[in-house]
């Protein structure tokens, strides 16, 4: 099995990742192509509702629960005081797909974009010190650099930038 295509989308908090990851996924979708995601999370997070049954089998003890319906299912892993995994052991988990996109791990040594809001948390450029950055989606001016600059909400010429870096091809789904 070949290793999945991957491009990545980082920033600081409330950079625009997240409203980026979303326009890309459906813009990509819509052009026919099968997308999946990884969002990284910087603080403890739950996708489970407390009382569940789901998450009574957490709490008791379950190293992994899995809820399976007609229309989804989801797999929790709990750590329990283990590492968090490494970026390429969460990669290996997917299914197959056109695309990964990767919201986070900015550390991580991927093709990716650097998003910019003038309302970011903080607005230290990372491109400067991250040779993995292609490209620099911002809702302002971007003058101080040679890389490609787009506006933050032009999804489809960012995705047309995407498909040409990591030679996406023609949609299998």
């Amino acid at each position: 099995m070949t290793a999945p295509k991957i491009f990545g989308i980082a920033g600081w908090k409330n950079s625009g990742k997240t409203g980026l990851a979303v326009r890309l996924v459906t813009e990509f979708t819509r052009r026919g192509y099968r997308i999946s995601t990884i969002k990284h999370a910087h603080h403890d997070f739950d996708i489970d509702k407390v009382g569940a049954d789901s998450y009574r089998h957490r709490q008791a003890g379950a190293h992994e629960v899995t809820i399976v319906s007609g229309t989804r299912y989801a797999i929790m892993h709990e750590l329990r005081g283990a590492s968090e995994p490494e970026f390429e052991e969460i990669l290996a988990r997917l299914a197959p797909c056109d695309l990964v996109l990767i919201e986070g791990y900015k550390r991580e040594p991927i093709p990716k974009i650097e998003a910019r809001r003038l309302d970011a948390a903080n607005r230290e450029a990372l491109a400067p010190s991250d040779p993995h950055i292609c490209a620099i989606a911002a809702d302002h001016t971007v003058t101080d650099t040679a890389l490609p600059v787009f506006d933050l909400d032009d999804t489809g010429a960012i995705a047309d930038f995407i498909s040409a870096i990591v030679g996406l091809g023609q949609a299998t789904a």
